[in-house]
């Protein structure tokens, strides 16, 4: 059977059923944004993420210092959806030989101003040849309780930390290559290309959150995770889904359907979680709750409708 006929998450769970952990100090290992790992009473967080060339991002349509600042960006969301912050980090690079110096050399100046935006340091990697360009950070984060996917309760509210929808509008503008941009779709392309996470979050979430994921693959993909791991239905008010002024402008232009945006438009990178409060709180959305059943739902006026839970496969 070929790949590309198990898909992505299906060829995860074969895989990982390869590798079963007996370690009494792993507190978390597959299933999560993070694994969590208690060393001397100290919950350590472990994530790894990856960008390809041509799979992630375009070389020749992206600034090189914004690929280094979103692969570190991209690291660093996964550990604050598990309540942490990032402190150590290891990279590897597969590079191809006649690469030029000068298109590395900027990846790394965004490497280095993310680093030092999110207060954190890598301590040594790797480097190899390969046919294009791989970037992989492996990352460690710590927290003092870990936040699972798996732990929403009925009656929970559903909360968000920002728009969803902008990375996918930002992406098939690049893809457009226009000659010229209006403002607005510059914005719409920096939220793809640099996206920035907010780990002021982390306080709020370690007294609140009860289960947390971060939207990479879309917010009805990513709840999916949530409400198959908690065991739970979740059901979205249309009304309260945040409505980005940028993505409304994109979407009218290019005669789009905004909520496909908004619902399965992926690598926005911001939070998703539940709470049984009623938090007020700046640029905290909420948008949902959390019921008995299963499935993700939309609910608009007195009409609930079953979402498809898809998103981006890499497979």
């Amino acid at each position: 059977m070929k790949l590309n006929q198990i898909g992505e998450f299906k060829l995860i769970e074969k895989l990982v059923s390869l590798l079963p952990i007996d370690d009494k100090d792993v507190v978390v290992g597959f299933g999560d944004d993070c694994a969590c790992i208690n060393v001397n009473g100290k919950l350590l967080l472990f994530t790894n993420d990856i960008q390809v060339e041509n799979r992630h991002f375009i070389k020749e349509l992206q600034k090189p210092e914004n690929i280094g600042w979103k692969l570190i960006s991209v690291n660093v969301s996964d550990v604050l959806a598990c309540g942490g912050i990032p402190r150590w980090a290891q990279i590897s690079l597969g590079l191809p030989k006649n690469l030029e110096y000068s298109f590395i050399e900027e990846v790394y100046i965004g490497i280095k101003k993310a680093l030092d935006y999110y207060g954190f340091y890598i301590t040594g990697g790797n480097v190899s040849s390969s046919n294009e360009i791989i970037l992989d950070l492996f990352l460690v984060g710590e927290t003092e309780k870990f936040l699972s996917r798996k732990d929403a309760q009925e009656g929970d509210y559903i909360y968000i930390n920002g728009f969803t929808g902008l990375a996918r509008a930002g992406l098939e503008l690049l893809l457009m290559e226009k000659k010229e941009y209006e403002d607005f779709e510059k914005e719409l392309i920096q939220a793809f290309t640099k996206p920035t996470v907010d780990l002021s979050l982390k306080s709020l979430l370690q007294k609140n959150a009860k289960a947390c994921i971060d939207i990479s693959d879309g917010l009805v993909a990513d709840l999916g995770h949530i409400s198959k791991q908690s065991d739970k239905k979740i059901v979205l008010f249309k009304e309260k889904l945040p409505v980005n002024t940028n993505l409304k402008k994109y979407c009218e232009k290019y005669s789009k359907d905004i909520y496909d945006y908004i619902l399965y438009g992926g690598e926005d990178y911001i939070i998703a979680f539940s709470c049984d409060k009623e938090l007020k709180h700046k640029n905290i959305y909420k948008i949902g709750k959390v019921e008995q059943g299963k499935g993700i739902y939309l609910k608009e006026d007195k009409k609930i409708t079953k979402l498809k839970v898809k998103g981006f496969e890499h497979l």
